[in-house]
């Protein structure tokens, strides 16, 4: 069966399209533009599709192609000081090539995949390894090493390993299976990462704030939630908690937050 089919009905964002094997959470491409989607539901041959790009002007009978990937994400070395979208495109990116507007159907590389980064082995040939292993480490930014794992799904013995300048798309460990390794990685967002142990959290995050420190004190490796009306300072108080808390890395998304919200994340967190 072709994994070419065409668009059948079409109610906002929400696309129906026939004549392609699918599956549920299939990434699928759409119309002439090639608009990025997912299928969320499947009724015998009629595949339902929540695009995430706007679907003015696409019209029943033009083609959509199944690219028989979920939706994933790349983690490797040059994640750090990215500004995403919600599919994971670098806006600063997506800006040099369209300007300020964002058109339909463009696509870009999570992260520059042609720069050059130094990697150092921390296993040798022969040496057994599993998923998770940490295989060798990168530094990413003066203050953060990043550190290269084995696949969760990849086992064995190191064939070879190398130690240099790499990008992210070479290979830089071979196991005696075959399975090569390189420093990006693809994983599916619906997957939750494995993990061997959880440790329970038992120390504080000291924030900055003496009111929550003293009052609402906070643990690494813990969840905290911030409830409240309108207007009551709930993403003041969160800025606050990226800007000022002992912690290495900031992770900011912001869901949901009004766009004067995140312009003032943007100019301030660089800074």
């Amino acid at each position: 069966m072709s994994n070419e089919g065409v668009i059948y009905r079409i109610s906002g964002p929400v696309v129906t399209a026939t004549g392609m094997n699918a599956a549920m959470y299939d990434v699928v491409r759409v119309g002439e533009e090639g608009l990025m989607g997912e299928v969320i539901e499947l009724h015998g041959d009629k595949a339902v599709i929540q695009v995430y790009e706007d679907t003015s002007g696409i019209r029943p009978g033009e083609p959509v192609l199944n690219t028989q990937e979920t939706l994933s994400v790349s983690l490797g070395p040059g994640l750090l000081t990215q500004i995403y979208d919600g599919i994971q495109r670098p806006l600063p990116t997506l800006e040099e090539k369209m300007g300020v507007f964002i058109t339909r159907g463009v696509d870009a590389d999570a992260f520059d995949l042609e720069k050059i980064w130094t990697f150092e082995p921390q296993v040798a040939v022969g040496d057994s390894v599993v998923g998770g292993q940490v295989i060798g480490h990168v530094q990413e930014t003066e203050t953060i090493v990043h550190k290269i794992m084995v696949p969760p799904t990849a086992s064995g013995k190191v064939k070879s390993i190398e130690s240099g300048d790499f990008n992210v798309t070479q290979t830089v460990c071979v196991l005696e299976d075959g399975t090569e390794m390189q420093m990006m990685q693809k994983w599916p967002v619906r997957t939750p990462r494995p993990y061997q142990q959880k440790y329970a959290p038992d120390t504080p995050l000291i924030t900055g704030m003496r009111i929550l420190d003293f009052l609402f004190p906070l643990a690494k490796g813990g969840a905290a939630g911030i409830p409240g009306p309108f207007g009551s300072g709930k993403t003041v108080t969160q800025q606050s908690l990226a800007k000022y808390s002992d912690a290495q890395l900031v992770v900011y998304i912001g869901c949901g937050e009004r766009g004067n919200e995140m312009t003032e994340v943007l100019d301030e967190f660089p800074h």
